[in-house]
């Protein structure tokens, strides 16, 4: 692949998205670009269309309206099977873990390596010696550090279960990896270890796009930010030229209600 195509490429692209629910327009002729190798934060007050946004990137949402483009191409994303099969991986604040379930298992859950004759077992079986190599190497490459990924995921803190959930994502996200609300809910340095690994999904050439509520993270992580509000764009920002405070006035409208006051003058 040609240096260019991998840190400046367009990974993702959205073009004039549109989206309602009855009377309620949840997004609004939505556009941006997100590349390879960066990470977008998406920004937004409760309300402002992140998750409807979200729900049509990761295919549990059909837009009434626009385009999303990935590597160029577009794309009909009808399902979250249909993004994971164009590398679009999602990790919701949820999670989607199974606690009983131990890491190795976690990571390969619904992609489970499998092999032996059929005329044995109609799908053939599990080759778990296999899942647990690859999940170290996952995990190394990660730099992610547990004791055990035999161990169950119930066992595991916080902070290693977001790292899980990411690691996941970032193995089979070979394109896009979509995070939502990564480090809510996390200590100061589970946050860290989080932002982290945002950081080298970036640097193997991943899209990134990240929704936080937190705008120093936005400010420290992220490359630009997209903010919407009452499911428009408002604001696409260079975090590099930007304050914290910038993007809460953005977010309120208080950016816009300054402007109208300046014209006023």
């Amino acid at each position: 692949m040609p240096a260019e195509s991998s840190a400046s490429a367009p990974g993702l692209e959205v073009r004039g998205l549109t989206k309602s629910y009855g009377p309620v327009q949840a997004l609004v002729d939505v556009s941006f670009t997100l590349r390879r190798g960066s990470v977008l934060g998406l920004l937004g007050d409760n309300g402002a269309g992140k998750s409807t946004l979200v729900k049509c990137v990761s295919g549990s949402e059909l837009p009434d309206s626009g385009s999303i483009l990935v590597d160029d191409r577009e794309v009909s994303i009808e399902s979250p099977q249909a993004a994971r099969s164009l590398g679009i991986e999602t990790v919701h604040q949820d999670l989607a873990l199974v606690p009983a379930l131990n890491v190795a298992e976690n990571l390969f859950l619904n992609r489970e390596r499998v092999g032996g004759p059929r005329a044995l077992h109609p799908v053939g079986w599990l080759r778990k010696r296999q899942m647990i190599a690859e999940s170290l190497d996952i995990l190394r490459e990660l730099n992610v550090t547990l004791s055990s990924v035999k161990m169950p995921v119930d066992r595991l803190s916080g902070g290693q279960r977001q790292a899980i959930a990411v690691g996941r994502a970032a193995a089979w996200g070979s394109h896009i990896v979509i995070l939502d609300e990564p480090s809510a809910a996390l200590g100061v340095e589970q946050s860290r270890n989080v932002r982290e690994l945002i950081g080298r999904l970036a640097a193997k050439g991943v899209a990134v796009l990240l929704i936080t509520h937190n705008m120093q993270e936005a400010i420290e992580v992220c490359d630009r930010a997209v903010v919407l509000r009452h499911g428009r764009k408002v604001g696409d920002v260079e975090t590099a030229n930007a304050t914290a405070r910038d993007l809460v006035d953005l977010i309120t409208g208080a950016t816009l209600r300054r402007d109208l006051d300046d014209a006023e003058l």
